[in-house]
């Protein structure tokens, strides 16, 4: 799919799973995958995953806290990313450097990202040195050395990323404003990596205090995937994580988006090489069954050389240089389905524009073909199976499916999407694809052009 839409971090998977794939995969069919999946809950509210899977002496080691950018409030937004940085910075028993120091020594690799809905920490290593990432990991949980020095260093780095990600990148400035406009009471309104003015102002005791709360072992999950055996592990881990103390409830998100009663739109002026058109739809999560059909049509409509748009936009009317559909099924709320497009030189943007909703309204008045729906199915599913020949990925989708409620949801996928029929695609594209219900987003380029990079990111989040 073309990466118009770069977002960073709110397809994590795909981002970081395919950077795994080649390091670790098997020759295992993931048709064959079995998920042997042991779940355990500590005394101290720790959920802990254990994927068992022995086919090469290898182990990733995933620390899921349930806390992104839809847990912060006006004034602090930025923290949960601002902290993913500072949990780099060492602890009284590790210093400074000696956590990455001592993952690489080991042969190993680790990072981290912050999404809308959770921060992650991982590291891949040799099974024979998971006692050392369970002590790295288990330590700076509640022993994080938080400094004014430290804090400032971060802060000023963070600052940075926002300018270079966001402040030069139109597109992606673009997209921060069609989500501004999106949402108005829910916390998916405000970007990842916060507003400026909250990171100018935020001080090292609003840190602090956030970490208190949403760092605790209740508020986090362990997932631990590879050559491991979970009668041997689970002990382990109790005499590591299980000893921390719970710390506080964590406040649930609340917040509802009411529904939308008439189209908004959002006009950026800007220096940029090209124009830039997105349309964000109001659409539900995981939780409805919706879902499914939903992640057929951004298929169906972007999904590789023979999709719709770039077949109709790109290659036949020339409107556009790149045409993307994006839509995260697994989000915690329910988000927006985005249809976006870098407008071609010299077109107008209104015949870019009135090209795309001649796709979307065709998606209601006429069902999608057999062979257009099994396409689109069969590259979902195929994306999906692959991935699970990667042991970082599976892990992955473990934790995130655990961050929903139950990573056994995972296991339903394929069977949902199979289900699908072309009644079904008409069915949600009529329903949800309406002028009410979208808020679109214009970048007009005015001033000197700047210098944008490839597939330059409409996108939510921050990569550490």
């Amino acid at each position: 799919m073309t990466q118009l839409v770069t977002t960073l971090l709110r397809r994590p998977l795909l981002l970081l799973g395919a950077a795994f794939v080649l390091a670790w995969t098997s020759p295992l069919s993931a048709a064959d995958q079995d998920w042997k999946v042991s779940q355990e809950v500590l005394t101290n509210g720790l959920t802990v995953l254990m994927l068992e899977d022995h086919r090469a002496p290898v182990v990733t080691i995933q620390v899921w806290y349930k806390v992104g950018s839809r847990n912060e409030r006006p004034g602090i937004t930025g923290v949960s990313h601002l902290l993913e940085h500072l949990m780099f910075r060492g602890t009284p028993k590790y210093g400074q450097g000696e956590f990455s120091r001592l993952v690489q020594e080991k042969g190993g690799s680790h990072n981290a990202f912050t999404s809308d809905d959770q921060t992650v920490y991982f590291e891949n290593a040799a099974s024979t040195h998971l006692d050392l990432l369970l002590e790295l990991e288990a330590d700076r949980m509640v022993n994080l050395t938080l400094d004014d020095t430290g804090f400032a260093a971060e802060k000023k780095i963070v600052m940075e990323e926002r300018r270079m990600r966001t402040t030069d990148e139109p597109a992606a400035d673009l997209y921060e404003q069609l989500s501004a406009a999106a949402f108005t009471a829910h916390p998916y309104g405000w970007p990842t990596v916060g507003w400026m003015s909250d990171l100018d102002t935020m001080t090292l005791e609003d840190v602090k205090s956030y970490r208190h709360v949403f760092y605790a072992p209740a508020n986090a999950m362990l997932v631990v995937a590879g050559d491991i055996a979970p009668s041997t592990l689970l002990p382990k881990i109790q005499s590591t994580f299980g000893a921390l103390p719970a710390g506080p409830t964590a406040p649930k998100v609340t917040s509802q988006e009411p529904p939308q009663r008439g189209e908004r739109r959002v006009t950026l002026k800007r220096p940029a090489s090209l124009p830039v058109y997105v349309v964000g739809y109001h659409t539900p999560n995981y939780k409805s069954d919706d879902g499914f059909p939903l992640s057929l049509l951004s298929v169906v409509l972007a999904g590789g050389r023979s999709s719709r748009l770039q077949t109709i936009l790109v290659e036949n009317k020339a409107l556009a240089l790149a045409a993307d559909a994006d839509y995260d099924r697994t989000s915690q709320d329910p988000s927006l389905f985005t249809l976006s497009m870098r407008v071609a030189p010299g077109k107008p943007w209104k015949d870019a524009e009135a090209a795309l909703y001649e796709e979307v309204e065709k998606l209601k008045t006429h069902l999608v073909s057999t062979k257009e729906l099994e396409r689109a199915k069969n590259l979902v599913e195929s994306s999906f199976s692959y991935g699970q020949d990667s042991l970082f990925y599976r892990a992955m989708q473990i934790g995130e499916y655990a961050s929903l409620g139950d990573w056994s949801l995972i296991q339903k996928v394929i069977p949902g999407i199979r289900a699908v029929t072309a009644e079904d695609l008409q069915r949600v594209a009529k329903t949800y694809f309406t002028e009410e219900n979208r808020t679109v987003g214009l970048l007009i380029p005015e001033g000197t052009p700047v210098r944008e990079s490839p597939g330059s990111g409409l996108g939510r989040g921050a990569v550490h």
